[in-house]
């Protein structure tokens, strides 16, 4: 099956829909555990405007202990073979493992998001051999310990930069040619690292790779004003319309409708301001 590409030069913001195959994620924990609801769920997103599918099977909330391979394929490949053979919109798989990944790529997924940033050396070579996407995120610890005490010594936007230039790099040293860049909103870094990130994230457009961003929901959001994250809707198009405005040109969000209401309205503003 040939992987399928985003297309990056649609000159609007892309939106990749979440689809949390998991008990414990949270916000969204336990809704599409089986094939036939992730793959309503799939459907649905694509239907409401997402450009790619993000499917995850072990949550990387704070505090989170993770689970063990077996585990994650066993959540993963019922739904994802349920999945992939009826979206017509590129499918990634959010894990951290190589076998995970590669198990996934031989079934049809189409890119690896990976939060621990291809530093293992079997994700990047299971990749480059499918010639599948990377999407390339930064997390400062781990989700375990990841909000214990975040601190970038050099500023967090310049660490931040050039750590994910060193891994761009490496990606395409190793034949990685489809690569999108992932700051990592949430993992990692205070209130105010977010803060500093979304306010910055203009700085990352030198790196000449597409930049998404991962805001939705998320706690940050609750810190500004106190809320559930189901409740977070509002901050969450708020965040997300910053992002769009400083730079972003992808956004990860569960309420897809929503967002892509908001980043049409967000497309118009950014392609105003650049035409005076």
């Amino acid at each position: 099956m040939p992987v399928k590409k985003l297309d990056h030069k649609s000159g609007r913001t892309l939106i990749c829909g979440v689809l949390n195959i998991t008990p414990d994620s949270f916000s969204d924990g336990g809704r599409y555990l089986s094939p036939e609801a992730a793959a309503e769920r799939a459907l649905e997103l694509e239907a409401q405007g997402a450009d790619l599918i993000d499917i995850g099977a072990e949550s990387s909330r704070p505090g989170s202990a993770g689970v063990s391979a077996a585990e994650e394929l066993a959540r993963l490949l019922g739904p994802l073979r349920a999945i992939v053979k009826k979206l017509r919109v590129p499918v990634s798989i959010d894990t951290c493992k190589p076998e995970v990944a590669a198990a996934c790529l031989a079934e049809g997924a189409d890119l690896i998001n990976d939060i621990t940033s291809f530093t293992d050396e079997n994700m990047i070579r299971v990749t480059a051999a499918a010639g599948a996407g990377a999407i390339v995120m930064h997390m400062q610890g781990r989700p375990r310990d990841m909000q214990a005490a975040p601190a970038y010594a050099g500023g967090v936007v310049p660490e931040i930069h050039a750590f994910l230039a060193e891994r761009a790099a490496a990606l395409k040293r190793a034949g990685v040619n489809d690569i999108i860049l992932d700051p990592g909103i949430g993992f990692g870094k205070t209130l105010q690292d977010n803060l500093d990130l979304m306010a910055g994230l203009a700085r990352f457009k030198d790196l000449g790779l597409p930049l998404l961003v991962g805001v939705s929901r998320k706690s940050f959001i609750g810190a500004l004003f106190p809320s559930e994250p189901a409740a977070r809707l509002p901050g969450t198009i708020a965040a997300c319309t910053v992002c769009v405005m400083n730079g972003a040109d992808i956004v990860r969000v569960h309420d897809v409708r929503e967002a892509a209401q908001a980043m049409a309205v967000a497309d118009a503003l950014k392609k105003a301001g650049a035409a005076k």
